[in-house]
């Protein structure tokens, strides 16, 4: 399976951390991500995440950055994107199962690395329950 990852500066180390354990696991793994610690800006990370989601070139993001707010919200502006915050497994498997979210982000600032990959084993393994819950999803799309 393919997952596209972005981060800014503070989520460098985050994903490289995540890269090599989902290439153990057999993911292939396209990085919009910074390398560098120094300061940049997380829309220039996000953009390519979302639009690879967005057009179903790859099922699932990652996204990184300090508290997640700022990569959720971008991702967010994108058609059929669902962009979850997530800082423990619990909230991981809700985003899922419940909002069937499509990108799983990451405050850096506020998880540990070990943790954060545990969540992301959470976020490829659990499936959305559909039912009840699809009907909430059908109404997040504004119309045009």
């Amino acid at each position: 399976m393919k997952i596209a990852i972005g981060n800014d500066h503070a989520g460098t180390a985050y994903k490289n951390a995540i890269i090599e354990h989902l290439n153990t696991k057999g993911y292939i793994i396209t990085n919009y991500g910074t390398d560098a610690n120094e300061s940049v800006d997380y829309p220039d990370f996000v953009h390519p995440v979302a639009k690879d989601v967005q057009n179903a070139i790859v099922p699932f993001g990652i996204l990184i950055c300090g508290s997640a707010n700022g990569v959720a919200m971008t991702a967010n502006k994108y058609k059929d994107v669902r962009a979850g915050i997530c800082w423990t497994k619990e909230i991981t498997s809700l985003t899922r199962q419940h909002n069937n979210a499509n990108i799983i982000c990451i405050p850096a600032r506020y998880t540990a690395i070990q943790q954060a990959i545990e969540m992301i084993n959470t976020f490829l393994e659990t499936k959305f329950e559909g039912g009840r819950h699809q009907k909430r999803i059908d109404k997040i799309t504004l119309p045009v």
